[in-house]
């Protein structure tokens, strides 16, 4: 993802970069619907007023996006508290990927060994892999060194690793 061009429109940018801030948000949110959300969200936030800011445009892209599924979880959150009490009842966490190959047996297993990662293993990962951020930009963005960035990056990948090898193995 590269910089706005300033004849460029954004249906264009959009179109050539949503697909991958859609699976970045997918990371965060708790299912494809929410994602879009977040996305559109995000990208109507940025386009009108961060654009202008110096920086990296995917940078400052990927952190709206990043934020705008922090509110939503903390919106989904109070809701779910609301409806729990009247209802008893919490919907239900959908897959991390939404494709049509439903009976793709390594999507499962990539899925799954995802699901299994720390959640700040798997939130490094994400940024790094589908945000295509340096570990300079995830460390900023998350608070942490970009030493404990490259950390987490690396544990991750040799999680996902050894799972998917057992898996491939067991299968």
């Amino acid at each position: 993802m590269e910089d706005i061009p300033d004849d460029e429109s954004w249906k264009d940018w959009f179109e050539r970069h949503g697909p991958k801030l859609l699976l970045c948000a997918r990371q965060w949110t708790r299912s494809l619907a929410d994602a879009e959300d977040v996305v559109q969200e995000a990208f109507v936030r940025f386009w009108r007023r961060q654009r202008q800011l110096g920086g990296s445009a995917q940078a400052l892209l990927i952190t709206s996006v990043r934020r705008a599924a922090i509110d939503l979880a903390r919106r989904n959150a109070r809701r779910g508290v609301r409806e729990e009490r009247t209802e008893g009842a919490l919907e239900s966490t959908g897959p991390v990927f939404e494709t049509p190959l439903e009976g793709d047996d390594r999507r499962q297993a990539i899925e799954s060994a995802l699901r299994q990662l720390p959640a700040e293993q798997r939130e490094v990962l994400v940024l790094k892999i589908w945000g295509e951020l340096t570990f300079g930009q995830i460390a900023a963005q998350l608070g942490i060194s970009p030493n404990t960035a490259a950390s987490r990056y690396r544990y991750a990948l040799a999680a996902l690793r050894e799972t998917l090898t057992a898996a491939d193995c067991h299968g």
